[in-house]
């Protein structure tokens, strides 16, 4: 809080100055914090949070893992092209994506064009440790995560360099990883 310059006895809600006048779209694989951050960045920016995959899962009435098992890859790619369609338009917000969104040629088109993309960044050994926290994640089924993780970062890793932004996401509070991208948004300006 802060003094109202027109009224001194009176407050004011403390702004965080606007860093962007664009959505923000955490992309990285699985465990790089995307939700994590994300919500803490909204929280830090003062600007809504938005998961693209929570928000998938509420469009089609089914979880992640149901529309894979169900319809596959390709059709689960196609209406998350959609939902990001939609949330990355209209206001300003903190946008986390599911690790394979950016890879689709026309999602990551669309959020280059968009919004700012921010590539959360993390090392195998960090990404195995966050995921053995969740079973829910379709690519890992009965397989070991360190061999899929590294096989999908030598695909993706090349095609997340496109991102505006580049963060290291390391094993680190998560506090650090929103003061980095906070501080790149603002080189950004």
């Amino acid at each position: 809080m802060q003094c109202d310059a027109k009224n001194p006895g009176e407050t004011v809600a403390w702004r965080q100055p606007a860093v962007t006048a664009r959505p923000i779209v955490l992309v990285g694989l699985m465990g790089a914090g995307k939700s994590t951050v994300g919500r803490r960045l909204a929280t830090r920016l003062r600007l809504p949070f938005v998961d693209a995959d929570a928000e998938i899962e509420r469009a089609s009435g089914l979880s992640i893992a149901e529309i894979f098992e169900r319809f596959g890859e390709a059709h689960f790619r196609d209406g998350e092209r959609r939902v990001i369609a939609r949330l990355v338009g209209g206001e300003p917000k903190v946008i986390a994506t599911g690790g394979g969104a950016f890879v689709a040629p026309e999602t990551r088109a669309l959020i280059l064009e968009r919004a700012v993309a921010v590539w959360l960044d993390a090392d195998i050994p960090t990404l195995v440790e966050r995921v053995r926290r969740r079973d829910t994640r379709p690519l890992l089924r009965d397989r070991d995560p360190a061999e899929v993780l590294a096989e999908l970062a030598a695909k993706r890793n090349p095609l997340y360099a496109e991102a505006h932004i580049h963060i290291s996401s390391k094993p680190t509070p998560h506090e650090a990883t929103v003061r980095a991208i906070v501080a790149a948004l603002a080189e950004r300006r």
